[in-house]
């Protein structure tokens, strides 16, 4: 039945104008009036739920929201085209901050020769080389140490000196046999000497050469390694050669930071500085077999170049 047919109906039978009929109780008159509002209630769910949908007007957002899914959707496509495009130590440098997780995963030749053997085998040769050059550096340390302590050991055998005593009016006479020279005025001598030869060494500059080399190469090596370790795996590997070249650079950046205390004279910041650099070198030859071991992979899981 019609809503327009109910609602009239119902009006009908509610009008204060109409009462009962006179044979009909007020009970049976009730039921009625019940009857049609529950006719009614039903009619009205009937008609929205079976009434047409209108039609959503689309929001002014959602062609904007889309737009932007659409353009992040095709921002990993743009970035690879732009890769391919460019060359490899250039796309290198420049899209690694736009590396995602997934894509650091997905290693196979998007970075060229960054990710060959030829680059892999450039830190082992390069770290091998800082290891000698270390011990070179210690050994240019030693010799501008031994300067400044070879003149202690003259003064305080200086000290040990006694004076040959001289008899009052004699006079010394020619072609007369000179005095003994005794054992400690000869150590006296001879470090002097040595004094000498070491002072023309420059030691002190050349070891303050050779620090700042070791400092600014070993450093650029060591992030080196861990990048080109990324570069061909798209991970790093936690473990003993790992841990052990970050406490290597840590020890070099802190043997550096003594330096101007040094400077100033103070024996501590020296005995210090020399201690760091001891376990730094024991460090890198700890750290020499893992490295070995590591070049061997390099050779079976990667191709020249």
């Amino acid at each position: 039945m019609p809503l327009e047919s109910h609602l009239s109906f119902s009006s009908v039978l509610l009008s204060p104008s109409i009462s009962p009929p006179p044979s009909t109780s007020f009970d049976l008159y009730l039921a009625r009036m019940a009857s049609t509002l529950s006719l009614l209630k039903l009619s009205v769910v009937s008609s929205s739920s079976t009434s047409p949908k209108l039609p959503n007007h689309p929001q002014h957002t959602t062609p904007k929201t889309t737009h932007l899914n659409k353009h992040q959707d095709q921002t990993p496509q743009i970035l690879h085209q732009l890769q391919q495009s460019l060359p490899p130590a250039t796309a290198a440098a420049l899209f690694v901050p736009f590396v995602t997780p997934q894509d650091a995963l997905a290693v196979g030749g998007e970075f060229g020769i960054l990710e060959g053997r030829s680059f892999a085998l450039l830190h082992p040769i390069v770290m091998g080389g800082l290891f000698f050059y270390t011990l070179y550096a210690g050994y240019l340390g030693w010799q501008w140490r031994r300067v400044r302590t070879i003149q202690d050991e003259i003064n305080e055998l200086k000290k040990q000196v006694k004076p040959v005593p001289v008899a009052a009016g004699v006079d010394i006479q020619e072609g007369a046999a000179p005095t003994p020279v005794s054992p400690i005025e000869s150590k006296i001598k001879q470090l002097t000497e040595e004094r000498k030869e070491l002072i023309k060494g420059s030691y002190k500059d050349r070891h303050f050469n050779a620090g700042s080399i070791l400092l600014g190469f070993g450093i650029l090596e060591a992030v080196g390694g861990c990048v080109n370790t990324w570069f061909r795996t798209g991970k790093l590997f936690p473990g003993p050669h790992l841990f052990a070249g970050a406490g290597i650079t840590v020890l070099w950046a802190l043997a550096a930071a003594l330096v101007p205390a040094m400077q100033k004279g103070n024996e501590t910041a020296r005995s210090l500085h020399i201690a760091l650099n001891t376990l730094n070198v024991l460090l890198f030859i700890w750290q020499i077999p893992t490295g070995i071991n590591i070049i061997f992979s390099v050779f079976e899981f990667t191709k020249w170049p």
